[in-house]
């Protein structure tokens, strides 16, 4: 054994990268995950079982090697070959990602994105963190010298990983992911990894050409993997890139602007250059300004809990000129975006907070509150409980209104909607819902109001842009009263995720049933021909 080897605080430093680099790969997991199967608790749990049993794996054969054989070679050649792979994660990631969802949605019939996940979970990082999972019974190995001081040693080394888990939570979170993306983030982490087994090597003045060789396939994983693009079939976005909250992509087309969080569902924010109705839930939520007769007063108030690029605010400023706007944003970059692409005055408030905490804060009260905080699966459970509604109310003046958009409507029974809805119906006297058309949205108005509908069929009525009353008219027609069910959600009991993933199941198998037809009739090259 080479100097380097008996050298324990060299052993140290690999413990504490060690402890770092897992953390950051499992945050860099998310990141990658995030933009095809969304944020959500469920996703994070798939990253979080998917690592401890690939760990425990490694901790397992990791002692046992060590027993056999007390070659550092063999741990550090393992810490090269795990940084290869996750070097090669910025590259091949989404590829694999994108296979695995192909093969599964014509394959499976319930928990789509569950499967999907925990399988590309499991195929994409199982294998470095099983490796890096060797990495503490091995070195407790190499450095336990006697039972004398064995207790000592393996705290020490503990400590090392610790600390170094802690630093590799943080790093990425409020560091390199916003400032330079998750593909040079899984960059940076095995690039560490790379060099605390080649700078053993050169210590050792062995396996030289390993080293030049994982050197050398690093290198061009780096060139070819560190672009920041997932959603790689995109050829004209004006932007693509991350925050702490999210993956950003704004794209353009002759008629809008369109900001997306996530890649595979979905549309955050458009902007429409003629200044026309978007044709979609925003022009539906206009109604909530003529239920409570906002249009007729001079200090009407509007307050939009997840502003994203500013879509409802700039419609209400468009039809509504009195109306004095803010919104909320938890995702500051957004809010930047808003003011770059999407022609939001400086002039409206954006608070850079979460939408909950916001009202907390705060005792002004509102003429209209739009809640527009929910991104496919991913619902805040704390702004959809009976909690939090309450606390819109209480938020609201005399008159006032919710307004609440609910982005995926099914006929399941007990399905995300019905939760929704019984939970406002609950805090509210008077709930009304409304289908947009040719989406799978639902509009939910809420009042304590009860001339509400009078109210709006009477501003309308005075509305002089044609192409709003046309479209409100279409929104009175589509209004129908809520009936109150049993369903609720509390602080306590909000299983908002669970729910959504079922809807999106839905979704899913409903728009491939065809092609699924075709698989299992003609098989693959069938399939290929339909396409």
């Amino acid at each position: 054994m080479g100097n380097i080897g008996k050298n324990k605080y060299y052993l140290y430093a690999t413990e504490f990268f060690a402890g770092m680099s897992v953390m950051a790969v499992e945050l860099g997991a998310s990141r990658l995950l995030a933009p095809y199967f969304s944020s959500s608790q469920i996703v994070w749990t798939i990253i979080i079982g998917t690592i401890m049993i690939a760990m425990a794996l490694g901790n397992i054969w990791g002692g046992r090697s060590a027993d056999k054989d007390p070659d550092p070679d063999r741990l550090y050649m393992r810490l090269i070959i795990a940084a290869l792979w996750i070097a090669a994660i910025p590259l091949a990631g989404k590829y694999i990602i994108l296979g695995i969802s192909a093969v599964l949605v014509l394959t499976v019939n319930n928990n789509f994105l569950i499967l999907a996940g925990f399988v590309a979970c499991m195929v994409i990082f199982v294998f470095p963190l099983f490796l890096l999972g060797t990495v503490t019974p091995s070195l407790v190995k190499y450095t336990v010298d006697s039972l004398d001081d064995s207790g000592k040693t393996v705290g020490t080394l503990g400590a090392f990983n610790t600390i170094g888990s802690i630093i590799g939570t943080f790093l990425p979170t409020f560091v390199t992911i916003p400032a330079v993306g998750t593909s040079i983030t899984f960059l940076i982490f095995s690039g560490i990894l790379l060099v605390l087994g080649v700078v053993y090597f050169i210590g050792r003045k062995g396996k030289k050409r390993a080293c030049a060789l994982a050197a050398a396939l690093f290198i061009l994983f780096g060139i070819f993997g560190h672009s920041g693009s997932f959603a790689f079939w995109e050829t004209d976005l004006l932007y693509e890139g991350e925050s702490i909250y999210n993956y950003l992509q704004v794209k353009e087309s002759e008629e809008s602007v369109i900001l997306s969080t996530n890649v595979l569902f979905g549309v955050q924010s458009i902007m429409m250059k003629d200044d026309s109705l978007t044709g979609m839930y925003y022009d539906y939520a206009l109604a909530a300004p003529l239920m409570a007769g906002a249009g007729e007063k001079e200090d009407a108030k509007l307050l939009v809990l997840g502003m994203g690029t500013g879509t409802y605010a700039g419609q209400c400023m468009r039809y509504f000129r009195n109306m004095e706007i803010e919104g909320v944003e938890i995702d500051r970059k957004i809010t930047d975006l808003a003011g770059e692409y999407f022609n939001l005055p400086d002039t409206v408030k954006v608070t850079t907070y979460d939408g909950r905490a916001y009202l907390q804060a705060v005792d002004t009260k509102y003429d209209v509150i739009m809640v527009d905080a929910y991104q496919d699966i991913t619902i805040p459970f704390q702004m959809s409980s009976v909690e939090f509604f309450t606390m819109v109310r209480e938020h609201l003046k005399d008159g006032g209104v919710m307004v609440v958009n609910m982005n995926m409507h099914s006929e399941e029974e007990g399905n995300i909607n019905d939760y929704l809805s019984d939970t406002i119906a609950s805090v509210f006297d008077y709930v009304y819902t409304a289908k947009v058309r040719g989406t799978t949205n639902r509009e939910l108005f809420a009042t304590q109001n009860g001339d509400v509908l009078a109210a709006f069929a009477e501003n309308a009525g005075k509305l002089e842009d044609g192409e709003l009353a046309a479209m409100m008219e279409r929104v009175g027609g589509a209004l129908v009263p809520y009936e109150k069910g049993e369903y609720l959600l509390t602080d306590d009991k909000a299983p908002v995720e669970l729910l959504g993933m079922s809807v999106i199941d839905s979704l899913i198998q409903n728009e491939i049933g065809y092609y699924k037809g075709i698989f299992r009739e003609e098989g693959i090259e069938g399939l290929l021909n339909a396409m």
